[in-house]
């Protein structure tokens, strides 16, 4: 089966909770099945493993930066290009679901595409900004693991935003909100809000900058902390 086992594994885990929670939310599964298998693609592969990777982006690659003279950044294009790789194969699963329950997002689904590629630029920069850190300070990748698993309960993944009626509104301080939103909502047949967007789009000139501004003062000492 090779990387399809990816596809099982994610296919299984779907599967599983979809029944379980669309029974303890009292929910539709043709609803419920095709969000959460969605969600749960993009959170694992988009957000969780990819800032996970970008930790150790540079210390992976040790043996290489030592006996090869090659741009850091190049490293930071592997870990994202892999990482592309690994949806390509976990998006089989939503999208065997939307057949299934016979949905179709229609052209609103090409609204996703210049949100995956600021997804694509916001892994590469956090690569430069993660990446550095961690190889200065070996203990922030677990730290930052174990603040993805918080992020994870309070994002709307594996719940609807709907659910919290009224609150919420409170979820677009959430700045993982606008960013899985952007995408996950044109898949769903939706179009993003325009505050979704600008929202999503400022989180990405914040953090871009950070990461930029960090990469360029440490540059020159991370072969060394490596």
């Amino acid at each position: 089966m090779g990387p399809f086992w990816l596809t099982i594994t994610s296919a299984l885990m779907v599967a599983s909770m979809g029944v379980l929670y669309s029974k303890l939310f009292h929910m539709q599964l043709a609803s419920y099945l095709p969000f959460l298998s969605l969600s749960l693609t993009l959170w694992s592969v988009g957000f969780s493993s990819l800032i996970q990777e970008s930790c150790t982006c540079f210390l992976d690659a040790e043996d290489m930066v030592r006996s090869v003279r090659l741009p850091f950044l190049l490293y930071a294009v592997r870990v994202v290009v892999r990482n592309a790789i690994v949806f390509a194969h976990n998006i089989v699963v939503p999208l065997g679901v939307f057949a299934l329950y016979h949905l179709w997002p229609g052209m609103d689904a090409l609204l996703a595409i210049p949100a995956l590629l600021l997804w694509g630029l916001d892994g590469f920069a956090a690569c430069m900004l993660f990446g550095s850190l961690c190889a200065r300070f070996r203990d922030v990748a677990p730290i930052i693991g174990a603040l993805l698993q918080i992020v994870f309960y309070v994002t709307p993944v594996i719940w609807m935003p709907q659910q919290l009626g009224p609150r919420a509104a409170y979820l677009l301080y959430n700045p993982f909100y606008p960013l899985l939103e952007i995408v996950r909502e044109p898949l769903l047949g939706h179009v993003p809000s325009l505050q979704i967007w600008g929202i999503a789009l400022a989180t990405s000139a914040v953090f871009w900058l950070i990461a930029v501004r960090s990469f360029i003062r440490v540059r020159s000492r991370l072969v060394f902390w490596i």
